[in-house]
């Protein structure tokens, strides 16, 4: 009943409504729009777009992860215990991440199969979407367009890598990493440093903006590993390279895979061989397989095998990363060790 004095009219009723979808249109209207574009131009998406969507999902992540981080509100939680007990961590950088980078991607390009690490029950969906400009660094790099059917895509983000680092404010080892996976192979990554600024991107088969070292150590290489998610890492490297390898713990799976490139300016660990021995998720290590493969590098189970970004996240195989090193070598070395092992 309307208040007294007060007559809800007909035509009131339509003119009141009328208004409120036209807010609701304004508000959304970039999504709307981008998902009738989708509907009309079939199921096609250009790769360069991709990179340029990815590099922008990112730092748009990035910036939150920064944000949540120096005004201290991080609001940490614990999402159970990993396989080798340790706490998985989840904070408001995390969700927050979460949001920008899953969302400017979907509301882009909504025929595509997004898989985050995250996932936000709140509600709070982000309306913004990417406007399609591709940055110039990208254009003179990535020269040509190439289009491939939407439903050979899969996109794998981490909204934020090494939170357990992130919750100690050791900042060096945090990133956010979009990967982009066809027909379940790795064809873009990108891995951003949102506290320095710095992204690292590329394209397989197009090149990128980050290179690789002079010289690689094969003789004594040193090997970087998770310093939070370890398992028997150490005695496993031992074992396999000699008790004599220098091993480094390091917070991140794409920290670990920028420690074998040359990524400009950037401060990080020098290593040769990046070894990871137990479970890890395909969105930690999809950009780095990317960026690695499009330099020319590797990335592989510790039995040479070649890992399918479709399907489950799992990865149960362990890990072995190289560049500019005899692989299959390194394999024989880890995948002999690994039967040893029982793995």
């Amino acid at each position: 009943m309307a208040p007294m004095g007060i007559r809800l009219s007909p035509l009131g009723v339509v003119v009141f409504c009328l208004l409120g979808l036209g807010v609701i249109y304004h508000l959304y209207s970039g999504v709307i729009s981008n998902r009738l574009a989708a509907f009309k131009q079939g199921k096609t998406v250009d790769l360069r777009e991709l990179l340029a969507l990815s590099v922008e999902a990112a730092v748009q992540g990035g910036r939150e992860v920064k944000r949540i981080r120096e005004d201290n509100t991080l609001e940490e939680k614990s999402k159970g215990k990993t396989k080798e007990g340790a706490s998985e961590k989840l904070t408001l950088g995390d969700l927050y991440s979460h949001r920008k980078m899953f969302h400017l991607m979907t509301n882009t390009f909504p025929f595509l199969q997004v898989n985050s690490e995250e996932h936000d029950d709140t509600g709070d969906a982000e309306t913004s979407v990417w406007n399609h400009v591709i940055p110039s660094d990208i254009r003179q790099e990535v020269t040509a367009s190439r289009e491939v059917p939407a439903e050979s895509v899969t996109v794998w983000i981490d909204p934020l890598d090494a939170t357990q680092e992130y919750t100690e404010n050791l900042r060096q080892y945090v990133t956010t990493m979009v990967c982009v996976a066809v027909n379940g192979e790795p064809v873009i990554g990108v891995i951003h440093k949102p506290f320095t600024g710095y992204t690292a991107w590329a394209m397989v088969g197009a090149g990128g903006n980050v290179g690789t070292r002079d010289s690689y150590n094969e003789k004594s290489p040193q090997v970087i590993v998770s310093r939070s998610h370890a398992g028997k890492v150490k005695e496993f490297v031992g074992t396999a390279l000699g008790n004599d390898t220098v091993v480094i713990p390091a917070g991140g799976a794409g920290y670990k895979v920028l420690a074998l490139l040359d990524p400009s300016d950037e401060k990080y660990d020098k290593a040769d061989i990046y070894i990871h021995v137990t479970f890890i998720k395909k969105w930690d290590i999809c950009a780095g397989n990317a960026i690695l493969k499009a330099l020319g590098g590797h990335m592989t189970t510790l039995r040479g095998e070649e890992i399918d970004y479709r399907g489950s996240p799992a990865n149960t195989g362990g890990l072995l990363a190289s560049i500019n090193m005899d692989h299959k070598a390194l394999v024989e070395k880890l995948s002999s060790t690994d039967k040893e092992k029982g793995r």
